[in-house]
């Protein structure tokens, strides 16, 4: 890359949105060229750096066009109902697109993929280094050891996660279901209530949890007769998920349409 990047965050009052701020802020390859939220977000007029402490000369607002033409890429966190209008906006504008958004529908995906010839996109539910490389442990664990382990996917997150199981949580479900030959869709248990029939050989279970300020925690499960083998990634702040997104942004600098993920990111795609 030989250029400054100049981005676009939305979602610029949230935690994530202002995690983003900062690391831009004091990342020599970047610039913060806008920062919007929704029309009735705490803080618009305010600087983007606000709530931590530091002066980007970039106010806070809630109108797209106004900074359109000065951006590079836009980095989406929010919610499906806000990206579904951020990507087409990116579309028009010819603005590629770091989308860490999750809890799309397999119709709204569709869409994405379909933009994507566009404009570049890296569609990751999840932007963090670590949990990437994870991905890639647990292809080659299952492909080991789904024969003779049940396999089962727990996940933690802070009180106010709406979707539920994460992004993450799924995306691990369709690594172990690549790498034992299953469908997710048809071997993947969401939930577990009143009284069952004994767990199926080839069942993939999931497991959530919700409280407090968890940021993220996602471990893979393999239980077998005698031993049990545990895959873990812990996120304890947001900063992981913000230097990877600025990784993918970097990624994209000199493309012109196509979907990737994380793992094209990272060379990590076998």
């Amino acid at each position: 890359m030989n250029h400054i990047l100049n981005i676009i965050v939305v979602g610029a009052t949230g935690k994530m949105g202002q995690t983003l701020i900062q690391e831009i802020h004091h990342d020599n390859q970047t610039k913060l060229v806008g920062a919007l939220d929704h029309e009735k977000a705490n803080h618009l007029g305010e600087d983007a750096g606000y709530f931590c402490g530091i002066k980007t000369g970039i106010v806070i607002q809630p109108k797209f066009d106004a900074i359109s033409e000065k951006a590079d890429i836009l980095i989406d966190f929010t919610r499906p109902e806000a990206s579904n209008n951020y990507i087409d906006l990116c579309q028009k504008n010819k603005i590629n697109y770091v989308l860490g958004t999750t809890g799309f529908s397999e119709a709204e995906k569709d869409n994405i993929a379909s933009v994507a010839k566009n404009i570049a996109i890296c569609f990751a539910p999840n932007m963090s280094i670590g949990i990437n490389l994870l991905l890639s442990l647990v292809e080659s664990a299952t492909a080991t050891m789904h024969e003779d382990f049940d396999i089962e996917i727990i996940e933690s997150h802070h009180k106010d996660k709406v979707d539920a199981p994460s992004g993450t949580a799924l995306s691990l479900g369709e690594s172990v279901a690549k790498s034992s030959g299953r469908s997710l869709k048809e071997h993947g248990t969401l939930k577990r209530t009143g009284i069952m029939p004994p767990r199926k050989r080839n069942e993939i279970g999931f497991s959530v949890i919700r409280g407090g300020d968890i940021v993220g925690d996602h471990t893979v499960l393999y239980a077998g007769d005698g031993e049990r083998i545990e895959l873990t990634h812990k996120a304890s702040n947001r900063k992981t998920f913000a230097k990877g997104a600025l990784r993918a942004a970097k990624f994209l600098a000199d493309k012109t349409n196509g979907l990737f993920d994380m793992q094209d990111v990272l060379g990590l795609k076998q």
